[in-house]
């Protein structure tokens, strides 16, 4: 059987279409690099292109959110993130991602309005979340009761129909942190708690985490600002897995609820939306500040295959502009929680302190990123670990709808269909039963 190294080496130096006078047309972004239009590359030169997990692709035109991972650039519809989070709340922000202008205060009031009555959910959901498992993961109820959304509401779901499409943009954004709270309350065994129109969507959501039928609910101010900072850095981060994933169903023309379950699939990954989970999970590894020292040392050895979850990013290759917005929420919370004493923080911070001064990570730009400071805000305001990543979705659920319906209004989309590099066995003869020999399943 063909191996795929064995593929490459093949055909690697046979590149016909450089024989072939094809012109492709370069198209220029607001901001970014340049980008060539490849659309006709197999109808004009017979060969297709290579790009294992899509770096160098584009793979849609978006007025959205730009990225600029060398500079430390994120902004949502030109607007740059620190200046959304100190000026902004949710709801400003997720009109914005929808619209492409901030609201006025009128456009503001009726956003406000829209989300907060659509904030329910039918009853009969309360009995399908009982169908679940009291140990199940928060995020697997959440994929299932997010799909399970068109069933219970299969009314206006025409996507070609903008009011419908309004409508459902709306149910999500306000639905989603009901479900996230429904699913975290059942996991504990505690009564749901309804949500309250009086409040704004950011402290309804704590208050649907949080407050329990028998005293009356405290929200701390601090803790309010920092998860409203939070929610808005994750609203939106471009292309991404998650994001990809909802677009790509959606070109399907599938209904948008489950469109926007198979992002919660894909977010719910480890290399995604479980990151700040990681934060976590390395500080308890590490277990006390006496340990850092031996940890760092792991850290910067190259023939170790630890990693410092927290430091460094992907996509940023200097410092993470979320983390410097989140930085200061994190200190205020840890302050007005009264947690800066807390051995798991002060360990955070001194973490912290190393990496922001050792010329090992400032050289290779391994700054505290953004779920470092997100990690550390919610474990101070009383997110559990196994919500972490539910949390993002209710966050992130306004950049996946505002792309879902970007995508559904662009007249040149298409089915996502990609190509493939065939490295299996070329045409043979089928083999009788009798005559077959043993092999090695690929799947054990």
């Amino acid at each position: 059987m063909m191996t795929p190294q064995s593929a490459l080496d093949i055909k690697k130096n046979s590149l016909p279409f450089l024989d072939k006078k094809g012109e492709f047309p370069v198209l220029t972004p607001t901001n970014g690099p340049e980008m060539l239009d490849i659309g006709d590359l197999h109808k004009s030169t017979g060969v297709c292109t290579l790009d294992i997990g899509l770096m160098n692709t584009g793979i849609c035109k978006s007025a959205i959110t730009y990225v600029n991972g060398d500079e430390g650039i994120l902004r949502y519809r030109g607007y740059s993130i620190d200046d959304l989070v100190d000026n902004c709340d949710y709801l400003d922000v997720a009109w914005l991602l929808l619209n492409g202008e901030l609201p006025t205060p009128s456009q503001k009031a009726e956003f406000q309005y829209n989300i907060t009555y659509h904030s329910m959910v039918n009853e009969q959901m309360a009995y399908f979340l009982r169908g679940f498992r009291r140990d199940a993961h928060p995020m697997a109820v959440m994929c299932g009761m997010t799909g399970a959304l068109s069933a219970f509401y299969h009314d206006e779901l025409d996507i070609f129909n903008a009011e419908h499409r309004k409508i459902v943009a709306h149910r999500l954004i306000a639905k989603m942190p009901t479900i996230a709270a429904m699913a975290y309350k059942y996991s504990i065994g505690q009564p749901l708690v309804y949500p309250r129109n009086d409040l704004d969507f950011v402290s309804n959501f704590m208050q649907m985490l949080f407050a329990v039928p028998c005293e009356p609910f405290k929200l701390n101010p601090a803790g309010v600002r920092a998860f409203s900072a939070v929610m808005i850095v994750q609203a939106d981060h471009e292309q991404n897995a998650s994001t990809f994933t909802v677009r790509s169903v959606g070109s399907s023309r599938a209904n948008p609820y489950a469109c926007v379950a198979a992002g919660i699939a894909s977010l719910w990954g480890p290399l995604h939306g479980g990151a700040n989970e990681g934060v976590l999970h390395t500080l308890n590894e590490i277990g006390s500040i006496e340990n850092i020292p031996a940890i760092i040392k792991r850290a910067k050895d190259k023939n170790d295959p630890y990693r410092l979850m927290g430091f460094g990013h992907r996509v940023y290759k200097t410092y993470d502009p979320r983390a410097k917005v989140l930085q200061r929420y994190c200190y205020e919370v840890l302050e007005a929680y009264g947690k800066k004493d807390d051995p798991l923080f002060k360990m955070a911070l001194e973490l912290e302190r190393i990496a922001l001064n050792d010329e090992f990570f400032i050289e290779r730009k391994l700054y505290p990123n953004v779920d470092f400071y997100s990690g550390l805000i919610l474990k101070t305001i009383g997110i559990p670990l196994s919500m972490f990543t539910a949390q993002f979705a209710v966050a992130r659920t306004a950049g996946w709808i505002s792309h879902w319906n970007e995508m559904i209004t662009d007249p040149a989309v298409k089915i996502v269909r990609p190509r493939q590099l065939y490295v299996g066995s070329d045409l043979r003869p089928f083999v009788p039963p009798a005559e077959r020999t043993e092999h090695k399943p690929l799947i054990g």
